[in-house]
């Protein structure tokens, strides 16, 4: 019989398309892959650890498949360790964690497969620790790949790592630094996804704004200027994603306002399959936040970026996240992003309560903020942001938007990304998978009704 392999995967969508390539590589051998974690004769936990609350979710996720071993149909299931946390942790896991058979990091997940094969067919001499220090892997166009995406929606990795040195992250020290797919390799993907009948692609990265500046670098040699007409960039990755023939939308993710320019304003108003929606994190606006943070911008270049883009760019929906908490903000401070929300009016933010990350610079400095003050800054900004989102949704009612069908009764518009914003209510059925036009007659909280 076929061994059976399930996974449990937590964290962002970077971490999502890592658990599709490991259960690709699964499938490639010969093996099965199932939903139900009694039956599987190896469980996957793909573990996140961007966050205190993210680590806490994935420890109590192994220990909890640990637990259930003992009920399941196979005594000796085996459990493994992945992703961000198994990368960053992993001699301490080992220690702590007995009960797991193997840990293995982000340069592993193409070989999972082979990695199930050792611990099922030779436990004795396979190691438990499988993580490399460096991660310099990147997928291809050709990485088989499970998507556990809806099959008209699809994230598509075009960069993996990061060079960016803010000091509440340890994304770099997790994930390496920025490395770009070639521009043919993302592009033979997305020909391949919307042949499947993908209606939306999302493209990430830890930024995407930064694809192809190593790539530059390296034609360029270490002494020369980085000039756009060495090697690829974000605008010329749309412009050639624009060339494809058929209905799609292209979502971007994960964009850092340090590396945006004119030129992809642009290319993004001229191109029909890019969505006019743009994430962009900001993190703060505080001009001492922003420094404190190590964030390369200012207050200045975020203003006139985001009065760029709205101009540039007709109808865009911004969305962003700040962090509120962090080390030394006073209540100035904190007064100050209130009142830049309130001006800006962003279409769509989230907020994150700061997290003491062990490793970061930010860990160490001085004047931590209480808990109690975080949850009560926390709790203000979203209560604004919320009465913002109603009355731009509001606006919306009464007029016509071209919508992608998530379930018969549940759609999104274009202004929306797949399991982060709000939803369009739908009275009348409509088929799952497929762009469809409605007229809008209320709006619900964050939601709209068609």
């Amino acid at each position: 019989m076929a061994i059976k392999v399930g996974m449990i995967s937590l964290g962002c969508a970077k971490n999502l398309v890592d658990a599709e390539i490991m259960l690709g590589s699964v499938l490639e051998r010969g093996m099965e892959v199932t939903s139900i974690a009694e039956d599987a004769d190896v469980l996957v936990v793909n573990t996140c650890a961007f966050i205190d609350s993210a680590k806490e979710e994935s420890i109590d996720a192994i220990l909890e498949a640990h637990q259930t071993r003992g009920l399941t149909k196979h005594e000796g299931q085996r459990l493994i360790v992945s992703g961000c946390m198994s990368q960053r942790f992993s001699r301490e896991l080992h220690e702590q964690l007995p009960e797991v058979d193997a840990f293995i990091g982000l340069d592993q997940v193409r070989d999972l497969g082979a990695i199930v094969d050792r611990i099922i067919t030779n436990p004795e001499e396979a190691p438990r620790d499988f993580v490399t220090a460096r991660p310099s892997y990147i997928p291809d166009y050709d990485t088989p790949r499970f998507r556990l995406t809806p099959a008209h929606t699809a994230y598509l990795k075009i960069a993996e790592g990061c060079n960016h040195p803010c000091t509440f992250c340890v994304i770099p020290q997790m994930r390496g630094r920025h490395r770009s797919r070639t521009l043919e390799s993302i592009l033979q993907e997305i020909r391949a996804l919307v042949a499947e009948g993908v209606r939306e692609i999302n493209l990430i990265s830890q930024d995407t704004t930064y694809y192809g500046m190593d790539l530059w670098a390296e034609k360029a040699g270490p002494r020369q200027p980085v000039d756009s007409a060495r090697g690829p960039t974000l605008a010329g990755l749309l412009r050639e994603i624009e060339k494809i023939e058929a209905e799609f939308w292209v979502r971007l993710l994960y964009t850092h306002p340090a590396h945006w320019s004119d030129e992809l304003i642009t290319t993004i108003a001229e191109c029909k399959h890019v969505a006019r929606y743009i994430d962009i994190p900001l993190q703060h606006i505080d001009e001492t936040m922003l420094g404190r943070m190590r964030r390369e911008t200012s207050r200045t270049h975020i203003e006139k970026l985001i009065a760029k883009l709205r101009a540039g760019i007709p109808g865009v929906a911004l969305r962003t996240t700040f962090i509120v908490g962090f080390p030394g903000e006073t209540e100035v401070q904190f007064e100050t992003l209130l009142d830049f929300i309130k001006q800006t009016r962003f279409e769509r933010l989230g907020i994150f309560k700061y997290s003491q990350e062990e490793g970061s610079r930010a860990a160490r400095m001085a004047e931590q903020i209480p808990t109690k003050v975080k949850n009560d800054r926390y709790r203000r900004a979203m209560i604004l942001q919320q009465r913002i989102a109603q009355e731009i949704a509001v606006t919306k009612v009464g007029s016509e938007l071209k919508l992608l069908v998530d379930e018969p009764l549940i759609a999104r518009t274009e202004a929306d990304a797949p399991d982060v914003d709000a939803r369009v209510i739908l009275l009348e059925q409509a088929p799952v998978g497929e762009f469809v036009s409605r007229r809008i007659h209320k709006a619900r909280g964050y939601d709209l009704l068609a």
